[in-house]
């Protein structure tokens, strides 16, 4: 029975209305769409027509009107009957065909069986579910950073799947406050962590557990902030417990600290609500590190702060009554400190403090009494004029050590020679343990490299230029830095850094080191031997 025109045009209706409902559905462009159900046609009818066949099909946007055609090449001789088409042949199809043309043979429209439809219904399906996916990448891939508002769609193996609307995010169980509820159904806010491209469709990371999830919220709450007359220097957060945050304020006339707390702290209290009922301590930012470290260890009372910027610590001496306020339930106080000054905090007690300091001042006069061949009394008056290595006596202008009272010119320049003297002889002694490691010469002998250097690394098994030059310079020079293992590991922590990290080497150093280990891997190739001469050439050379 023949198709009715009416039939022909509430069928062309009908593919552009399904067209139009699934691009605003799924909220993607209907070219799109309409490009998808090309595509389903055309697999349809190379199963109707031979998949040797190159068909294309074209779906009128406008009208609705579906085009099918075999496209041919014109060759002289005919390898393939399906893709080509001898001239004559052509001719018939399309006057002035030549060889070397690409010619369209019109085919007629095709009947669509169940098997068929259900292929082009899958074919659609799966375009636009791409289509869907890279709209979803598209829309947040930028967003990293922002805090969102979504509703829990499930929770499966303690992550939580948050339905944001057009998209789904998950909580991972690490980015979650702990102990907190959460059911299907609640709204929930969380910051969008990053935003991966996956096979299986963009994956988007949330968190409630990230410090800037504490910061985004207090710029929610805290006009000042989002205006920028106050800023979140540095926070710190042990989810679900307690927090901090350093706050500074760029116009005199307003105080960070009552901003950011709010009246009657209504402000913070907005926040610690949402982070159920972390406790937020707000203390000011200095650029002092010293003023920053007594705030940040608050509600604590400090006496004073040493910092070593070499070994990149913080001493912290407090009174006797005020060691465990400092510290912290289980090191909570002081772990939050480190991490909001980005240091590593040692607390001691007056006593502790006073200990450490008649240990180190009696360690060194031993030292110098024992290397520079003095008494007693001298030794202890270097030490306390501050001076703490060889080194350091060696090469200081000979006015520092003259002025001291008690010595004069001669002593300070016998001193520096002796002092001197005992270097060559921690050198020597060096150079003698190196060479029992292993080590290669080549090795002691790069740039910034001392004896002392090349028995640490050949103490850590590493004895040749190849050795070296495979490191990285963080795995060279990074400082040691005692780092927390795992929640597992109580109590424990482990000491982290490069191999050379106590001599304090700068990255440039390093690097030198690094480049200069690795110098030999290029001369191998500049001495890579010629090419062997053929045949006919040593012939002929033997012929001259």
């Amino acid at each position: 029975m023949a198709t009715t025109p009416s039939a022909v045009t509430a069928n062309k209706a009908e593919l552009l209305a399904i067209a139009d409902a699934v691009a605003r559905e799924k909220l993607i462009d209907k070219a799109i769409v309409i490009e998808a159900m090309e595509d389903a046609i055309q697999r349809a009818a190379r199963a109707r027509y031979g998949a040797e066949n190159d068909i294309r099909a074209k779906l009128d946007p406008e009208t609705g009107d579906l085009r099918l055609w075999r496209v041919l090449e014109v060759v002289e001789q005919v390898d393939d009957h399906f893709k080509q088409v001898d001239v004559k042949g052509a001719q018939k199809l399309q006057d002035g065909a030549k060889v070397g043309d690409f010619i369209v043979d019109p085919l007629p429209p095709i009947e669509f069986g169940r098997i068929a439809a259900q292929a082009a219904k899958q074919v659609i399906f799966q375009k636009v579910r791409d289509a869907e996916r890279e709209r979803q990448y598209e829309e947040f891939k930028d967003r990293a950073g922002e805090v969102i508002t979504g509703v829990v769609k499930r929770v499966e193996f303690g992550h939580v799947v948050v339905d944001l609307g057009r998209a789904e995010g998950v909580i991972r169980r690490d980015q979650q406050i702990p102990r907190e509820m959460v059911r299907v159904g609640d709204r929930i806010r969380s910051l969008i962590l990053r935003v991966s491209r996956e096979t299986r469709g963009p994956q988007i990371f949330l968190s409630r557990a990230h410090p800037d999830f504490m910061r985004k919220l207090f710029a929610q709450e805290v006009p000042e902030i989002y205006d920028g007359i106050i800023e979140i220097k540095a926070a710190a957060r042990d989810p679900g417990s307690r927090a901090k945050i350093g706050v500074i304020s760029y116009d005199s006339s307003i105080d960070p600290v009552g901003a950011c707390v709010g009246m009657k702290g209504s402000r913070v209290q907005a926040v610690v609500q949402e982070l159920q009922g972390e406790k937020i301590d707000i203390i000011p930012w200095s650029e002092d590190l010293a003023t920053f470290v007594v705030n940040a260890l608050q509600p604590a009372t400090v006496s004073r702060v040493l910092i070593d910027e070499e070994e990149g610590r913080i001493e912290v001496v407090v009174p006797d009554d005020q060691l465990s306020l400092a510290i912290g339930r289980r090191g909570q106080n002081v772990r939050l400190a480190s991490q909001l000054t980005d240091s590593q905090i040692d607390i001691l007690t007056e006593a502790d403090a006073s200990e450490k300091r008649q240990k180190e001042f009696t360690e060194r006069t031993e030292m110098f009494q024992g290397e520079l061949d003095v008494d007693e009394t001298l030794s202890q008056l270097l030490v306390a004029e501050g001076f703490t290595s060889l080194e350091e006596v060696a090469y200081v202008e000979q006015d520092e050590i003259s002025t001291i009272e008690g010595l004069d010119e001669e002593i300070a320049e016998e001193l520096q020679s002796r002092a001197k003297e005992a270097l060559e002889r921690r050198e020597e002694a060096a150079r003698e343990k190196r060479r029992e490691l292993g080590v290669e010469d080549a090795v002691a002998e790069l740039p910034h490299m001392t004896e002392a250097m090349a028995v640490t690394l050949g103490e850590a098994g590493l004895k040749t230029l190849d050795d070296v030059a495979d490191l990285a310079t963080d795995e060279l020079i990074q400082k040691k830095r005692v780092e927390p293992r795992r929640r597992s590991d109580k109590g424990r922590a482990e000491e982290k850094g490069g191999v050379l990290g106590e001599y304090g080497l700068t990255e440039e150093q390093g690097n030198e080191i690094i480049m200069a280990a690795r110098a030999h891997w290029f001369e191998d190739e500049d001495e890579a031997p010629a090419p062997a001469a053929s045949e006919e050439d040593a012939g002929a050379d033997g012929d001259q």
